[in-house]
């Protein structure tokens, strides 16, 4: 049995076999204590760091000439996923209050950078020991992983000098972080009297005022004004983009889907859709409500959701595809990334949309050829797209910044270059043969599996010989620094959110836990306030902080090594 034993238990120069054995106990052993509870606590993937540090306290090593590509490439997955998954809210969030939020959110980062220079200047500290400190007291890896890039690049430039690691300081103040986040968010709570159920009615009335959602109505034309217009003169006169998916003639059974050259007659039945608000006033300006079961029978057209999968239906604008006049066919939804958008001729379809439509079945038959309508196809990961997506990513990060005074070309780095790619392919469905749509279960797997492999290859280096590390260094002394990085912009922000921007509670945990790009935060949050709505604000605010945090720490170490 000495095979296993050499498999199993640690060695100071581990082979490549043995240094998967190793990441794989972190990983499992962290994924296990990090779904369970501590009251109502959970750490989640965040516990893979945590059993990381005690396997390299103990022991465990990770084979140097694979430890660089486990950390990368762990780190390069996690943000992609990130990326893809927030960016198409993360664009249209900045119509509504996602400027508010990403201003506050973004001016914490800065000011936790201020305090981490400040301390620099003070202490007389390492910048790159504080960067270490000020990214594990905000829990935000990529910085820390932008942080080590940058002084790669400078080991490169001045071969002579020598630079502290970072990974000890984020080490040290990793949990210090995470706890921190947790105890302002219940501290704050009971202190500005929250009661969660509350913060959700204010928050549905806000929403319902600020967005409503697609929805449909059943009218009768009564108005004589309208009698013998064309549906595209109605439209135009009333002014509101309205949808009218079917109609019915007065006393006939037949339902069919008008064009806008059709002409309203005396007491027609539309189907119509849009905005409630604007349908509503649609309906006072040229009938009533009707009650008229007819309009919504399936006798003579059928209503079908069909997925667009095929190349010949990807990027082209509705008007480009002519679907009333091909197959007569009419869309009356697009359904984007859980978005319900208004069909508008201009509007370009994405890999992945699925898009209502309504007409006989032999028009939705012969419309499926030409847009797809391959759920199974959804289904299998698109690698070509995936990893094209992600070498772009790489190439993005590599290209070198000059910018005047510093000693090194700045670079977006490992972390930002992919994000950004990620949210711009989101945003516009993809470049070229590479596309944005990865199921839901797909990019949660990239995500999780790429930060458990960072967090295990972090965890494990800055393990060894972390208690000496903790003597060595004085780690109460860094503990207190970061103590000062974790609490001071988290208050601010707290007193500012509530106080002065009036953003409700439950989107300002959101926000706070985006700020510091805390998975375990935001997994708290949502189960001591016993709802869902801080995943949204934590999704609208986490791209433009990733990026913010990535450059502070990049920029710490440029100017001030």
């Amino acid at each position: 049995m000495e095979w296993l034993k050499t498999l199993l238990f640690p060695t100071e120069d581990p082979s490549v076999i043995q240094s998967l054995v190793t990441i794989m106990l972190a990983i499992g052993s962290g994924v296990f204590f990090g779904r369970l509870k501590l009251g109502k606590i959970t750490f989640g993937v965040s516990a893979v760091m945590f059993t990381g540090l005690i396997l390299g306290h103990f022991g465990y090593r990770i084979n140097h000439e694979i430890f660089d590509f486990i950390r990368d490439f762990g780190l390069i997955l996690f943000v992609y996923g990130i990326g893809l998954q927030v960016g198409p809210s993360f664009f249209s969030s900045f119509k509504d209050e996602g400027l508010k939020f990403n201003i506050l959110a973004v001016s914490t980062v800065l000011l936790g950078g201020l305090i981490t220079f400040i301390l620099h200047k003070v202490t007389a500290l390492d910048i790159e020991n504080l960067v270490g400190i000020m990214s594990g007291a905000v829990t935000n890896t990529p910085g820390l992983g932008a942080a080590k890039n940058t002084i790669e690049e400078l080991k490169v430039q001045f071969p002579g000098k020598t630079f502290a690691d970072p990974t000890i300081g984020y080490a040290i103040n990793y949990p210090l972080g995470v706890f921190g986040i947790i105890a302002v968010i219940i501290f704050s709570k009971i202190v500005l009297k929250i009661t969660p159920e509350d913060e959700m009615k204010k928050f549905r009335m806000a929403k319902i005022n600020r967005e409503e959602p697609l929805t449909h109505k059943k009218m009768r034309v009564t108005n004589p004004e309208f009698f013998g217009k064309s549906l595209n003169e109605v439209i135009k006169e009333i002014g509101y983009e309205i949808i009218i998916s079917r109609l019915k003639h007065s006393g006939e059974v037949s339902v069919f889907s008008p064009t806008l050259d059709t002409h309203l007659q005396d007491r027609d039945v539309l189907m119509i859709v849009g905005k409630e608000k604007e349908l509503n006033e649609f309906i006072s300006k040229i009938g009533r409500d009707s009650t008229d079961s007819f309009i919504e029978s399936d006798s003579d057209i059928s209503k079908k959701n069909i997925f667009v999968t095929k190349p010949s239906a990807v990027h082209k604008k509705l008007s480009e595809l002519d679907l009333y006049n091909t197959y007569d066919l009419k869309v009356t939804r697009v359904f984007r990334a859980g978005r319900e958008i208004l069909p508008r001729p201009s509007l370009e379809l994405f890999y992945g949309d699925i898009l209502r439509v309504i007409g006989t079945d032999e028009a939705i038959k012969e419309a499926e050829k030409i847009i797809g309508n391959q759920e199974k196809k959804l289904l299998e990961p698109d690698f070509l797209s995936l990893f094209g997506g992600l070498l772009i990513g790489i190439i993005v990060g590599s290209i070198p910044l000059m910018i005047p005074g510093l000693p090194i070309p700045l670079k977006l780095g490992f972390a930002a270059g992919p994000l950004i790619v990620a949210l711009l392919i989101s945003r516009y469905g993809g470049i070229s043969f590479i596309h944005s749509y990865i199921n839901n279960g797909a990019i949660h797997f990239m995500k999780d599996f790429g930060i458990c492999l960072f967090f295990a290859a972090v965890g494990i280096h800055a393990g060894e010989g972390f208690y000496e590390n903790f003597i060595k260094y004085n780690g109460w002394n860094w503990l207190l620094y970061g103590s000062a990085i974790t609490f001071i912009p988290l208050i601010t922000m707290v007193v500012v959110g509530r106080v002065f921007l009036k953003i409700n509670f439950l989107q300002l945990t959101g926000i706070m836990s985006g700020s510091y790009t805390d998975p375990a935060a935001l997994a708290f949050s949502t189960n001591y306030l016993d709802n869902d709505v801080p995943i949204q604000s934590y999704a609208q605010v986490y791209p433009l902080v990733t990026i913010a945090r990535i450059f502070t720490a990049s920029l710490l170490i440029l100017l001030l090594t």
